[in-house]
């Protein structure tokens, strides 16, 4: 993974702020879901690839007709204008609107080309580098494991104030994950966006590793990782220290949120829609009972 210059971080601190704060709170400008009070976001990542894998896992979330959709980054192989028009938008372009997209490392090299123009196109604005958006009683943080995420760049900064309301019913999203037990195991190095969030979220979402995975909850955290949208999976290893309670590399798949105020239902889905594993979460209100607007 290639990390950003300083010059990158300036770069997108000024794409941040020239958005507004009506653009980094997707929530100010979309519609509400079916229900004040209860939403299903689907889930996944590395789905952007050729083959009839990636097929099915999209054909699985347009089915299911979610509120939101969180797009988990790698469009392959390299983000170019043409693999969006080739893999990523025959597959979710029809939910674009209803999409929080992150960015992978596959696109990050080419991402003024593809990935920011592509997602200026389908939202009709520049597209800042991290956002939140609230739904059914939780705010979901869309944030981003290539930009600098150190303490004290514009990103943690951004997240800290965030994270100032009440109550920890948050889950945050990027890329890499930070507990993994597959091929690219963790990422110390995305600590402090870790550090910012504990206290203040339950659970973080990340794809990279071509695999799916739940791990044990860390400092009240809890990683998933849905990495297995149709690329090549990767094999699962345990080992000592290892935080990860459920696991599978023999299958793809995407991830099922039901939210609710106060309680969250993850369903592991299967390319048919099968339970291969359900948890869930609680947390303590403090963002208000309202959908997205």
């Amino acid at each position: 993974m290639r990390t950003a210059t300083a010059a990158t971080a300036l770069v997108l601190a000024a794409a941040l702020a020239s958005c507004g704060s009506a653009a980094r709170d997707e929530a100010a400008q979309r519609p509400a879901g079916p229900s004040a009070t209860r939403a299903v976001v689907w889930a996944v990542g590395d789905a952007a690839t050729p083959g009839r894998a990636a097929d099915r896992i999209a054909s699985l979330v347009r089915r299911a007709k979610p509120d939101r959709f969180l797009y988990l980054g790698d469009v392959y192989e390299t983000g170019t204008p043409m693999d969006f028009r080739r893999w990523y938008h025959p597959r979710f372009g029809a939910l674009a609107q209803i999409t929080l997209p992150t960015i992978g490392n596959h696109e990050w090299d080419n991402r003024f080309k593809g990935y920011y123009r592509y997602w200026a196109g389908r939202k009709g604005r520049r597209w800042p580098p991290w956002t939140k958006i609230r739904i059914a009683g939780w705010e979901i943080l869309d944030l981003n494991s290539q930009a600098p995420h150190g303490v004290g760049s514009p990103q943690v900064r951004w997240l800290e104030a965030a994270l100032t309301g009440p109550g920890d019913c948050r889950i945050a999203f990027w890329h890499r994950p930070r507990y993994s037990e597959g091929a690219y195991e963790g990422a110390p190095d995305l600590n402090p966006l870790w550090n910012a969030l504990a206290g203040h979220a339950r659970i973080v979402l990340s794809g990279h590793d071509h695999n799916l995975q739940r791990h044990r909850p860390q400092k009240g955290l809890t990683q998933y990782v849905v990495g297995a949208g149709g690329r090549g999976r990767y094999k699962l290893h345990g080992g000592r220290g290892d935080t990860m309670v459920w696991g599978r590399d023999d299958i793809n798949g995407a991830l099922r949120i039901v939210l609710t105020p106060g309680n969250a239902l993850l369903e592991f889905r299967g390319p048919r829609g099968h339970l291969l594993d359900r948890s869930r979460a609680s947390c303590t209100p403090g963002v208000p009972a309202a959908s997205a607007q």
